[in-house]
């Protein structure tokens, strides 16, 4: 005997590309891979993303001058778009393709092909019975007992062969073939899943806008507050439509006895279309899950709140602001909501108000206003107002909902007595030093929307409906084989016939009952030895 060892031939070049196609294109490495999407995935909501939000980026990698750089470089800001995400979510794709494709190549051949061959001893399998007509009495042909017993399993939805074995006859049954079906349509509609998602990623958008009564937007990027494009997405794809908030009405609850007394239970806003289209313009409500859909777009209702109409006249007596003031909703029960104004066209100093408005205002001695109803029986402004450098011209953006203070004088404050309350009876207040005069001219509500287009929505959820059906088909659709064998002895004509499941498949017994009821019923016979 030779000691030499034998190597195992090299694979080649050609031999390892079929090595990792197979392993790509094997069930459990689509499910690892699905899995470490949904890992890849978390980096985006612990991160800002610059697709959102560039200026909390930003700040995040200033706040951290050693970790965030290197965050930028890991890509861990653009999650979705990056290179490492992109190649596991195009991995997962090609590998459900080749998970799907031969296997249904495979089930279609399979559906052709005639059942399973006849086992040589059907007593072995798990539902086996037999059938014995005395030689005295039979008078059925073994011929026509085969003929019977496939006829009465088409009928049960059994795709049948009769086999001729010389001594014996036998027909083999099988059915079942849509739960391999069912099976392919699950992970061929998750691959429209996929595609769905990627479409809507690639070619969507999503934006936000507050909406003052009265106030339109128009569907261009200008009119937005927040603009999220998709990856591939063309700010010149926005389709043209307009929608005017014409009133916004808010439901409280009245009723005493309910625990919910006071509290706001329903929004409606009523906004006006125009599709520009060629549709004439038309008036819609825009509820919480009511939302309006435009060209392809759909307007959420997400939230609401109070808009406070202020006019500011400076020193030199010229108005340098006026107008509906959003109000930031503060999470108080009544509704208390802060407020912030930069004026910074005021002279010869630049303006700014900080405080609270007050839909039902409330003053009481020696306590700081508050509000005792969200709804505006008696609204009221409580504000302190500064001036000074708002540090507008340094060309570096601001959030219009925070004011620093820090570096302007304060005019008027609550700590130093002074601090301006403004209602419906008591509507102007001067400012100090002969910096102008601030008025409460009036209240309008407004709404909080989100805008949204998802080319791959539909997809998606066709997709996600196919996949339920494949889902309920794949598990409620059993697979079944069924050999029925006649054969001709010394006592008589004997029928044997014996059932096989291919998969867990607890009503096989109920199905070996009822073909034995049926075969009975064929043959007039009193009893069947099981």
């Amino acid at each position: 005997m030779s000691s030499e060892k034998q190597s195992a031939p090299a694979l080649g070049f050609m031999g390892m590309l079929r090595w990792a196609w197979t392993q790509l294109t094997k069930m459990n490495t689509a499910m690892f891979l699905l899995l470490m999407v949904a890992i890849a995935a978390v980096p985006g909501s612990i991160y800002p993303q610059r697709i959102q939000d560039t200026a909390k980026v930003t700040d995040y990698i200033n706040a951290h001058p050693t970790w965030g750089p290197i965050a930028d470089k890991l890509q861990l800001f653009d999650v979705f778009s990056s290179v490492w995400f992109s190649a596991i979510y195009l991995l997962l794709f090609i590998s459900l393709i080749g998970c799907v494709l031969p296997r249904a190549t495979k089930h279609f051949k399979a559906m052709k092909a005639a059942p399973a061959r006849t086992p040589k001893t059907l007593s072995r399998l798990p539902q086996y019975r037999s059938i014995t007509l005395p030689a005295s009495t039979q008078k059925l042909p073994m011929s026509q007992a085969i003929e019977d017993a496939a006829e009465i399993l088409k009928k049960r939805g059994y795709r049948v062969e009769i086999r001729d074995e010389g001594k014996s006859s036998s027909v083999g049954a099988e059915r079942g073939y849509l739960r391999e079906v069912g099976n392919i349509l699950f992970h061929t509609a998750m691959i429209g899943v996929l595609i769905g998602v990627a479409i809507g990623s690639l070619f969507g958008y999503s934006g936000q806008k507050i909406m003052v009564e009265g106030d339109t937007f128009v569907n261009s990027l200008i009119s937005y507050d927040m603009f999220s494009p998709g990856t591939n997405y063309n700010q010149d794809w926005l389709k043209p439509y307009s929608a005017t908030l014409e009133k916004m009405d808010v439901t409280y609850d009245r009723q005493k006895s309910s625990p919910t007394y006071g509290k706001d239970i329903d929004y409606a806003a009523q906004v006006k279309v125009d599709p520009q289209n060629g549709e004439a313009p038309y008036t819609q409500e825009l509820k919480v899950n009511k939302p309006i859909r435009i060209n392809g777009a759909s307007l959420y209702l997400i939230g609401n709140g109070y808009a406070p109409i202020i006019k500011v006249e400076d020193g030199e007596g010229n108005i340098a602001y006026e107008g509906p003031v959003v109000s930031l909703f503060a999470g108080d029960p009544n509704y208390t909501s802060s407020v912030i104004l930069k004026v910074p066209d005021s002279e010869p100093d630049q303006l700014a108000f900080v405080g609270m408005f007050l839909p039902t205002g409330v003053e009481q001695e020696g306590a700081p206003p508050y509000s005792a109803d969200p709804a505006p029986a008696n609204p009221m402004l409580v504000l302190q107002s500064y001036t000074g450098d708002l540090g507008l011209d340094n060309g570096v953006p601001q959030n219009v909902y925070v004011v620093d203070t820090e570096k302007m004088t304060p005019l008027n404050t609550m700590a130093m007595g002074n601090g301006i309350i403004l209602d419906t009876q008591n509507t102007q207040a001067k400012l100090p030093d002969g910096k102008g005069t601030i008025t409460f001219e009036g209240l309008k509500r407004y709404v909080g929307m989100d805008i949204h287009y998802d080319p791959g929505k539909p997809i998606v959820l066709i997709s996600a409906i196919l996949a339920f059906l494949g889902l309920i088909i794949s598990l409620y659709v059993p697979r079944r084989r069924v050999w029925v064998r006649a054969h001709e002895d010394a006592d008589g004509l004997k029928i044997e016939y014996a059932l096989l499941a291919r998969g867990e498949d607890p009503r096989l017994i109920d199905e070996a009952d009822k073909l034995t009821e049926l075969f009975a019923r064929r043959w007039d016979l009193e009893f069947v030895e099981q």
